[in-house]
């Protein structure tokens, strides 16, 4: 969540206008993540967060709004898009398409323990049967075919060592039963700063925008790279027993997906490596960027490529 389109006191008063939220108090913009323009907003009849979407124009956003709206409505902890005066979950600002949601309590955590990786596993699994039948879902939008594109137009920035890297880690992904294995929605972005923690308690899953159908053991593979890490970064045995046991708890793997396994954690590795190379050869102008460094996934990716070959 970063600040890309700056929104004045007028503009943000007017826009609220036509929802049911009270008089403006206060706003000021959230700085974490490289999306969308995120802001704070306080009024007389609560706490929200107002999304500014960068990319995602207001005919595929409708999806992912529906979707958060169906998961609230689900008891599902996330954020619930607010409805305008006229129904609408979202409106025009400052010529972005922007939505209102509810604000959850909690923050991030930075080092994960292994009960709060053992919670994420069963809410990933529960996300995954949720939507295991909801219609008209959209493609993932990181999948092979753009690690395969992104991976060529990269890699010419790159230095020798770390072109090999990435010549051993498309070779995994491409090795892969991707056509055998369950698909379904997947979150594809379930990482510690998008989950909100008060206290012990989890208060909230944010960020759906990169869901889309996938391998579900995918999703898995790309939460258990960032959540199971010790205080060094190091991938760690007892945090990941931890996740895939509350994964299990609610969606058993199949014999597929455990052979699958070791490689799709080298895949989902690559697929951040190759997201934050992407901005840091090409970043984008905003008034509050928070830019995420290559070199932890690189690294990761060269540590499950070590262990999956030896």
């Amino acid at each position: 969540m970063s600040v890309y389109t700056p929104v004045s006191r007028a503009e943000l008063e007017a826009w609220l206008s036509d929802f049911a939220v009270g008089r403006l108090l206060d706003y000021q913009g959230i700085s974490a993540g490289i999306e969308n323009s995120n802001y704070f907003v306080e009024t007389s009849a609560g706490r929200f967060v107002l999304t500014l979407f960068e990319a995602l124009q207001a005919g595929p956003l409708q999806f992912y709004l529906d979707l958060q709206a169906q998961l609230a409505a689900s008891g599902f902890p996330c954020p619930r898009p607010r409805c305008s005066r006229a129904g609408a979950l979202q409106r025009p600002l400052a010529g972005k398409p922007a939505a209102l949601f509810s604000r959850l309590p909690g923050t991030p955590v930075e080092l994960a323990s292994a009960e709060q990786c053992r919670e994420i596993g069963r809410q990933l699994a529960r996300f995954h049967t949720l939507t295991r039948n909801l219609p008209d879902c959209p493609p993932h939008s990181r999948d092979l075919n753009w690690r395969r594109h992104s991976a060529a137009r990269l890699g010419a920035h790159l230095e020798p060592a770390a072109q090999t890297l990435l010549a051993r880690a498309l070779a995994v992904d491409a090795a892969l039963p991707w056509a055998q294995l369950e698909s379904g929605l997947i979150h594809a972005d379930l990482f510690r700063d998008n989950v909100l923690w008060d206290g012990e308690c989890l208060g909230g899953i944010l960020d759906f925008y990169f869901a889309g159908v996938d391998a579900l053991i995918f999703d898995l593979a790309v939460s258990a790279n960032d959540w199971c890490r010790d205080a060094a970064r190091r991938p760690d045995q007892a945090r990941l027993q931890a996740l895939l046991q509350g994964y299990a708890a609610e969606r058993p793997l199949g014999p597929l997906e455990k052979s699958a396994w070791p490689g799709m954690l080298v895949v989902a590795a690559l697929r951040f490596w190759l997201s934050r190379l992407e901005v840091a050869v090409a970043p984008r102008s905003g008034a509050i960027v928070t830019a995420k460094d290559p070199e932890d996934f690189r690294q990761l990716l060269a540590w499950r490529l070590q262990h999956l070959e030896a």
